[in-house]
């Protein structure tokens, strides 16, 4: 069978969790027996026109010499087959869950550019025009079922590349990923300060807040901004790591808690943090709290006084997630592709 892998390019260049998720499916699916070709568009979010245009180059193009498409990200499932699954990262989250966060004070043609785009998806994800929904997690499964009445099946993503080990517990917590507010690195900011511990924190990446968090940061010598790192370095400070906090809001997925996990590390995470909260159970691989410095910072500390504790919680993480693996995944996106 030869399927088309329709998906969203990062407008920056940067291999970021999506990018990773697109050659893990990629590869599976090609493991899996299928002939793939992934074909990837920018959309470009930088405002509504520009947004418009990216719906419709995705809905001109032409897979009619596939046997199947398997769309990803918005707005790629617009696109037009007869065979068609999606397996959804996300819709622009900007226009649903995220839309009171982001436009507190709308106007009527901020509203009506919502509508358009919720009704949109709607059609598009259609069982008429998309024979099944895969999502990558439950909130993302929640979303779609709350703004557009679409039922779909959580399938959670493995790692691209399972090289994650455990090393020692050091004194450090270790936090990578895109800095961006969503990702609220300035929660743990907040909490850091407000340790009586001398647990230090490690930020690794790059992204549009940036600044704003290394000002909130400023003058502080527990806290370490690292820059973008080599995969060789991710996997080091993962292994020697004490615990992970991540506390992202309503988060679709985030292979953090999985890498984590699988270097037998505990991880911190929030009741509002979407599917980390899924993955994290607490007091058993690792602590869900209320989105509150106080808070964190009390299980920080805790963390930095147990070091046992921490390696107990890891070793459980780890068990409760060597189960995610793409050949199973592959093989269910095939099934629904086979007339």
């Amino acid at each position: 069978m030869k399927i088309a892998l329709v998906t969203v390019a990062s407008s920056s260049g940067e291999k970021g969790g999506a990018e990773r998720f697109y050659e893990g499916l990629a590869s599976a699916l090609s493991d899996a027996g299928a002939v793939v070709d992934s074909i990837s568009l920018i959309s470009d979010e930088s405002n509504f026109d520009a947004i418009k245009e990216s719906y419709l180059r995705f809905y001109e193009l032409d897979l009619s010499k596939y046997d199947g498409v398997v769309s990803t990200k918005s707005p790629s499932y617009i696109i037009n087959h007869p065979n068609h699954v999606c397996y959804l990262v996300h819709t622009m989250r900007v226009f649903y869950d995220m839309f009171d966060k982001e436009f507190p004070h709308p106007d009527k043609s901020i509203l009506e550019h919502r509508e358009f785009i919720r009704i949109l998806d709607t059609k598009a994800l259609n069982p008429n025009r998309t024979k099944k929904i895969f999502s990558i997690g439950n909130e993302v499964s929640k979303r779609l079922k709350r703004y557009n009445r679409l039922e779909s099946e959580v399938m959670h993503p493995a790692l691209l590349n399972d090289n994650f080990k455990q090393g020692r517990f050091g004194d450090y917590l270790f936090i990578p990923g895109r800095l961006h507010r969503w990702k609220r690195i300035d929660l743990l900011i907040e909490a850091v300060k407000l340790t009586e511990s001398q647990v230090k924190l490690k930020i690794a990446g790059t992204g549009e807040d940036e600044f704003y968090f290394k000002r909130l940061a400023e003058g502080n010598k527990k806290i370490e901004f690292l820059g973008k790192i080599s995969d060789e370095e991710l996997i080091g400070l993962y292994s020697n790591a004490l615990a992970v906090p991540f506390v992202p809001f309503n988060e679709d997925y985030g292979y953090v808690t999985l890498e984590a996990f699988r270097s037998k590390k505990p991880v911190i995470t929030c009741k509002d943090s979407g599917e980390p909260a899924y993955f994290v159970k607490n007091e058993i691989n690792g602590f869900v709290c209320k989105p509150s410095p106080a808070e964190l910072s009390k299980k920080m500390d805790f963390f930095y006084y147990n070091p046992e504790t921490a390696k107990q919680m890891g070793e459980r993480g780890y068990l409760d997630t060597v189960n995610i693996d793409w050949k199973n995944i592959a093989l269910k996106l095939l099934s629904v592709l086979t007339y």
